[in-house]
């Protein structure tokens, strides 16, 4: 399929900047994939499309300040490292091997580089990339600074970090991730979070989830509404744009997840009972898609996916999805675009583009079911 396919236009006014006083304010677009009808809601009813035993699968991932601004021997103004993920020991052996030799014997207890094998390694965007080379230091403050120990082929940084726990630093230091798109200041740092949140490892928040409130859960839960958690870390593979003309020709980047034994269980006692699988989001629907031993059995595990979901797509383990409002020619439009059919979602975005829904990070919902 031709990557011009999913393309729309979109005014600017209709890019929500920031979220709404309320997380469930928003607006929601429900589409029948199998009535091929289209209804106007609000998501405080989303509980009405959901029926006693049906089970909501949502991203705890929380999202780290990423986004980190230093200085550089040289240079007057700021560089900005924006961190996508860490990268694991034993691919950071085989991928450095020489090179962390050939450091390891330069390495001085005087350093701020004491030993490379003391700090953590991740994968990071750059800017401005000319300035940030191999072997470029990077100070963001007295304590904390990076080197640039390698540069990927798809321009990406291997940044070493000389702390092994960075993540007091980031706290300290970093930026919330927010997309280009958003222009307006955030105020409140958790509202790009979902009220679930767990674990820091995202880049981008799993927004699908941002709609609920914890008084909103327990509200389903009453009705009998199943609720479990999955954990995919968000990063390139979610929302690098798509360059290929030819959409096949798409690599995804891949992002770490996570899905438990409990959780799977819980799923397969769903699905015998004849009840829905919703996913709350594309993140928990790509880990769901993902989670599939060689004959299709779902299974706990734990790894990394590059799962890409497009038209047509057979889907083995959701049946309803919870989602956002997506960007033009994205990855997340193609998996949506799997679900429920093209056409069909392209005419639901064309009604919601003359309703004057929000859009993307901030903006209202849609239901598939």
């Amino acid at each position: 399929m031709k990557l011009a396919d999913f393309d729309y236009h979109l005014t600017e006014k209709l890019i929500a900047q920031k979220p709404l006083k309320e997380r469930t304010a928003s607006r929601l677009m429900v589409l029948n994939k199998k009535d091929h009808v289209i209804h106007d809601d609000l998501f405080e009813n989303l509980i009405a499309y959901l029926d006693p035993g049906d089970l909501l699968v949502m991203n705890n991932s929380r999202v780290l300040p990423a986004r980190l601004f230093g200085e550089i021997r040289n240079y007057a103004k700021k560089v900005e490292v924006f961190l996508l993920k860490e990268v694991s020991k034993a691919e950071k052996e085989l991928k450095q091997k020489q090179h962390f030799h050939r450091e390891a014997k330069a390495c001085r207890s005087t350093d701020s580089f004491s030993c490379l094998q003391e700090g953590v390694a991740w994968e990071c965007l750059v800017k401005p990339g000319k300035k940030l080379k191999e072997g470029v230091e990077i100070k963001f403050s007295p304590e904390f600074s990076g080197k640039v120990l390698k540069i990927n082929k798809d321009g990406t940084r291997l940044i070493q970090f000389n702390q092994s726990n960075i993540y007091p630093f980031l706290d300290e230091q970093g930026e919330m991730p927010l997309p280009p798109y958003i222009k307006e200041k955030l105020e409140e740092k958790e509202r790009y979070q979902t009220v679930y949140s767990d674990k820091l490892g995202s880049v981008a928040a799993p927004t699908a989830g941002l709609h609920f409130t914890e008084k909103y859960l327990n509200k389903l839960k009453q009705k009998g509404v199943e609720l479990g958690f999955v954990r995919l870390d968000v990063g390139l593979g979610t929302f690098l744009p798509v360059k290929a003309d030819q959409i096949e020709e798409h690599e995804m980047h891949s992002e770490k997840y996570e899905i438990s034994q409990v959780l799977v269980d819980k799923i397969k006692t769903v699905k015998k009972a004849g009840k829905k699988v919703l996913a709350v989001g594309t993140t928990s629907m790509r880990v769901l898609e993902s989670s599939l031993d060689q004959n299709g059995n779902l299974i706990a595990q734990k790894g990394e996916t590059d799962i890409f979901i497009y038209p047509p797509y057979d889907f083995k383990i959701v049946d309803a999805l919870l989602t956002n409002f997506h960007l033009p020619k994205s990855t997340l439009l193609m998996l949506v675009s799997a679900l429920a059919g093209k056409e069909f979602v392209f005419e639901a975005y064309r009604k919601a583009v003359d309703l004057e829904y929000r859009f993307f990070s901030f903006g209202d919902a849609m239901l598939i079911k």
